[in-house]
């Protein structure tokens, strides 16, 4: 009987010690880390510092406790209760008891394997935030110098292009060296397939908020097709597409990225450009782009008259109509500037049945996503897009950029202390069997 006692004393001990083990980084920790935080914490990405090696991390480790335990990091916008998405960032209640017994234990390392962070350290490098580095990279000539006059600027950027052959686009990303510059950006594919049109003898940019501007009626013949239309703003992850589909890089054309530079106290080397990834397979449904509300169509139906008097909340909204034959969803990308307060976006049909697409109950410009779907949402011809959208413009929204509260308008030229509206949705023509398809996404 001592001897049964005595045993099981001895296995409950060893239960309690597995139970209570302290997780270690390499082992634990570093996959949650590299997967929520890094995509943010790198260098020339917004957020303020890296977390890439043990040591960035280890040295934070109060502050990313604090962080956390409270939800705020890593930034997840988006009402999960209102529709889910397949690039969720947030925390799951493992991963954060993970981190927080990794600290509350001492943050030990573990055996070290430094192959993960060298992998990432060697794409930060190449200037990626993807899985991999860039089978392309297009780059300005030179750095474009924005001055510390506390001026917003819009600007365009040509980069000319020519390849051995057409190539399938699996992802593709905005890139700069310094993305705390930059307010938005946007891009086109234009393909010129013609010899006769020269790609190199036009102006490289055009400032289009200055004396410059009418220069930008020298790219007018490049512009005749667009192949794609993508862009970055803060917080947004890569742009990729599910397995079997995405977009067919031209053999020749040029990339217009247009830069929105917010207003910057010291001048600053902005180096901008956007990396290609290609795949071997076949895609066999080509995405398409559409931009509803501000800055697309059907900013002018926007109701009431979109315009926010100082010291006013105001909700707006926009009904669009799908004219297009069915069609599946493959994300939405909400955007509004600084008085946003929430945002919703769902369509109707004439069946009486409601597709919930996106809503971000608490809208916060810095954290803004490319949400990804799971699965295809269905969006037939004749179905009604609904975008609502709630603006604060009182002294009480800390990120209001007017102090005292001034007169909002959205007029199309998209200034950080003006408002947009905007929904962009990437779809693919409607198959049979989609409403059985689940997405791999790339």
């Amino acid at each position: 009987m001592p001897f049964r006692e005595g045993l099981l004393f001895v296995l409950l001990l060893l239960c309690d010690l597995c139970a209570g083990q302290v997780p270690e980084f390499y082992k634990d920790v570093q996959p949650i880390v590299h997967a929520n935080c890094v995509p943010c914490h790198r260098t020339g990405e917004a957020a303020p510092f890296p977390l890439i090696t043990f040591e960035d991390v280890s040295k934070r480790s109060k502050f990313i406790k604090q962080v956390v335990s409270s939800r705020y990091m890593p930034p997840w916008k988006a009402d999960n209760h209102f529709n889910s998405f397949a690039n969720d960032r947030s925390l799951s209640d493992k991963d954060i008891k993970t981190i927080v017994g990794w600290i509350d234990g001492g943050t030990p390392k573990g055996k070290q394997n430094l192959k993960a962070e060298q992998d990432l350290q060697a794409r930060v490098n190449a200037g990626t935030a993807y899985k991999r580095k860039p089978d392309l990279s297009l780059r300005l000539k030179e750095g474009f110098v924005v001055k510390g006059d506390a001026a917003e600027r819009f600007v365009m950027f040509k980069i000319p292009f020519e390849l051995g052959q057409e190539a399938n686009v699996e992802a593709i990303e905005f890139t700069s060296n310094n993305k705390k510059l930059i307010h938005h950006a946007n891009f086109a594919i234009h393909p010129v397939a013609d010899p006769a049109i020269d790609l190199n003898n036009t102006v490289d940019f055009v400032d289009l908020s200055g004396p410059s501007g009418d220069k930008y009626y020298e790219w007018v013949k490049y512009k005749k097709e667009m192949t794609y239309y993508g862009g970055w703003i803060p917080g947004t992850t890569v742009e990729t597409y599910p397995e079997d589909m995405g977009w067919v890089m031209p053999k020749r054309g040029v990339v217009l990225v247009t830069v929105h530079f917010g207003p910057s106290s010291v001048d600053a080397e902005s180096m901008d450009g956007v990396n290609i990834f290609f795949k071997t397979s076949p895609i066999k449904r080509k995405v398409k782009v559409i931009s509803l509300g501000s800055g697309g169509i059907g900013e002018k139906d926007i109701s009431p008259p979109f315009m926010i008097f100082a010291d006013e909340v105001k909700s707006f909204r926009l009904r669009i109509a799908n004219n297009q034959p069915d069609v599946s969803l493959l994300y939405a990308w909400p955007h509004m500037h600084y008085l946003g307060k929430e945002f919703k976006a769902y369509a109707t049909t004439a069946a009486g049945d409601t597709i919930k697409l996106v809503h971000v109950p608490a809208w916060d410009f810095r954290w803004q996503e490319i949400y990804k779907y799971k699965k295809p949402l269905l969006l037939p011809k004749g179905a009604i897009v609904h975008v609502e959208g709630t603006y604060d413009n009182t002294a009480a929204n800390p990120a209001n950029p007017h102090r005292p509260p001034e007169l909002v308008m959205s007029t199309g030229n998209m200034r950080s202390d003006q408002e947009m509206m905007t929904l962009i949705l990437m779809y693919v023509e409607r198959a049979a069997g989609d409403e059985n398809l689940v997405f791999k996404w790339n």
